[in-house]
């Protein structure tokens, strides 16, 4: 099964709930998904035993071919090709690799070349296998690092995915073919709001959800009565500690520093199991 971790806002404790679900369990594998700044690594201490450079194909001209036509830049969307009287400019940087303009060059005058935007890494952490994806700085793609990690999810384990937080394309291609994603929200007002909108994106996707709400008894009511009008299962909620927060700063995991967290991480994969299982009977 593969349960994604997201949330509509950074700082909601996303990688804590995940680290934290993973330690929780057997036979798991986590895959930080975050690829801008993954952090999972931080509290996880894995040994990495293999890292691959992740690569997009950019275009190249051959300008002794090039007719100066146009068809590169008319069929690039995303406005990484200029065409001149003399000369055709690349940005490699706006550039999406989707090779559209090498296949429909007339002249063949263009050719791609690989450009490195980030590695995979994997390793293990005591029994944990983990797997993170990290963008090179300077880089603006994030998709292709995380495609490239998501490639190696074993299905044969429990696999827990941190995703990037927010709604937009690195959620979506992370949290894409999940069975089940975990919303992790705070009881305030901004966290109600991303809430909502990623609540939005999951139903798109049609994938079974639930939400945890980190720091519940900080804040208002308002998550909660949302989730209830919504019919959305709350599955957990993670009081402000002080202790926590300390252990937290220190690099300490939540089961670690306060075991009576364990056996609540795995009633809460109890729970999702049993809405994935329920799902799939209706």
């Amino acid at each position: 099964m593969i349960i994604s971790v997201a949330s509509g806002k950074g700082g909601t404790g996303k990688t804590t709930i995940a680290t934290n679900l993973a330690l929780s369990l057997s036979d798991v594998q986590i895959i930080d998904c975050d690829v801008e700044e993954p952090n999972a690594h931080i509290f996880l201490k894995p040994e990495i035993s293999n890292k691959e450079t992740v690569s997009i194909p950019v275009p190249e001209v051959n300008l002794a071919k090039c007719n100066f036509c146009g068809r590169c830049q008319q069929v690039c969307v995303y406005n990484a090709i200029i065409v001149m009287k003399n000369s055709v400019l690349i940005f490699p940087e706006l550039c999406h690799g989707c090779g559209a303009c090498s296949y429909l060059c007339p002249q063949k005058a263009i050719t791609e070349i690989n450009k490195p935007v980030g590695i995979v890494e994997k390793g293990r952490s005591g029994d944990i296998e983990f797997i993170d994806g990290k963008l090179n700085v300077g880089e603006m793609l994030s998709p292709p690092i995380i495609k490239a990690a998501k490639k190696h999810i074993n299905l044969a384990k429990t696999v827990i995915i941190d995703a990037p937080p927010g709604t937009s394309c690195p959620v979506v291609t992370t949290i894409k073919n999940a069975d089940f994603v975990l919303l992790v929200t705070e009881p305030t007002p901004f966290g109600l709001n991303d809430l909502i909108l990623a609540v939005e994106v999951v139903k798109k996707l049609n994938i079974p959800f639930g939400v945890v709400i980190n720091r519940s008894d900080l804040g208002n009511k308002k998550t909660e009565d949302y989730c209830q009008e919504e019919n959305i299962p709350i599955l957990m909620q993670i009081p402000f500690k002080k202790e926590i927060a300390i252990a937290y700063s220190q690099g300490k995991m939540i089961v670690d520093a306060f075991p009576e967290f364990r056996e609540d991480f795995r009633k809460l994969f109890e729970d999702i199991k049993l809405i994935v299982s329920n799902r799939f009977i209706e």
